[in-house]
């Protein structure tokens, strides 16, 4: 009788332990490693834009793949103040993304472009005990009283000076024009061109309606040596095969853009690279929740660029890029 009640209780040891053994296996499966130190964090991101915007995809992109495997709880939030740019709304969107921060109660909060910055940090989050991310907001955070004593952040500076001095080399002269829509971004953008990157910025056009556009292309060619082309996002009835078609039809003189996805609306693009953004903000989100202060950490400018070439424009203006040039681009648009 002892015999079987001493492998009785061996049985049960055995069988204990393979079940402990089995508990451990599928705690780890589930987190796939070590428990993260940043299990249970929370990190609230807001675009201003919309997430099918595609500088806005991929700084999503970028925080998302850094935040992989961290276990962080992400939520994101979009404005939409491209598609809906008047004040009220605005106004409205920010409102409204208070209250979710308020109801998330993020560990850190980023933002990312000028819109989520000014109409939710400055003025609701300024000083406040909220760590606060923000990337994207173009040129100079001083413009908002930035930085404060809660944020760090990556100041978003365009690289359209070198796709300028790349061009040039097929232009008659160094008069530059600048078309867009009517965005607080773009006005932005005009002045920077100027104060920053000492471009020679002779004519502005900020449209509202496709419409205008397509008058003010036309216009432009007139009176400059060199387009810079800005996005279409926010111009009333914009039609994007209509517009490459139109422009492909009627331009004289070299076209510049910042963005490489715009590519078909210009000969040349030395683009910033948005996921770039997005990976500084999700890294320096960890940063701050491993310990450091948001304000000790210095405001950054982006620095990685990429070429794209439309070879189908460059054709219509008689115009053969270098080899060099060739090999060097990222993107090269030919239907």
């Amino acid at each position: 009788m002892k015999r079987y009640v001493i492998l009785i209780m061996i049985f049960t040891a055995l069988f204990a332990a393979g079940c402990s053994s089995e508990k451990e296996a599928d705690s780890s499966d589930i987190t796939g490693s070590a428990v993260s130190p940043y299990q249970g964090k929370k990190i609230l991101y807001i675009d201003s834009y919309h997430q099918s915007y595609e500088w806005s995809k991929e700084i999503t992109n970028g925080i998302k793949t850094t935040l992989e495997g961290k276990g962080i709880e992400l939520k994101i939030h979009s404005l939409d103040t491209k598609n809906n740019p008047s004040e009220e709304f605005k106004q409205q969107a920010a409102l409204e993304a208070k209250n979710i921060i308020e109801e998330f109660q993020p560990d850190v909060l980023i933002v990312s472009d000028d819109n989520a910055m000014k109409y939710i940090v400055q003025e609701y989050y300024k000083d406040a005990e909220l760590p606060v991310v923000f990337c994207g907001v173009n040129w100079d955070a001083s413009g908002y009283d930035a930085p404060y004593s809660n944020t760090a952040g990556m100041v978003e500076v365009v690289l359209i000076d070198k796709a300028i001095e790349e061009v040039s080399k097929h232009a008659n002269g160094n008069r530059v024009g600048f078309l867009t829509g009517d965005l607080l971004s773009e006005h932005k953008n005009a002045e920077y061109f100027v104060k920053y990157l000492d471009i020679n910025l002779q004519e502005t056009s900020f449209v509202k309606n496709f419409e205008e556009w397509k008058n003010a292309f036309l216009d432009l060619q007139e009176k400059v040596d060199i387009i810079i082309m800005g996005v279409p996002a926010g111009i009333e009835n914009f039609n994007e095969q209509e517009a490459e078609d139109f422009i492909l039809e009627n331009v004289k003189i070299p076209i510049v853009i910042e963005h490489d996805w715009l590519i078909q609306y210009a000969l040349l693009s030395y683009s910033k690279i948005a996921k770039e953004q997005g990976e500084w903000s999700a890294e320096t989100a960890l940063r701050i929740l491993d310990g450091e202060n948001a304000g000790d950490i210095p405001v950054v400018q982006n620095k990685k660029g990429k070429i794209a070439l439309n070879l189908k424009m460059a054709e219509k203006l008689g115009i053969t890029f270098s080899p060099e040039l060739l090999k060097n681009a990222e993107t090269i648009y030919k239907t």
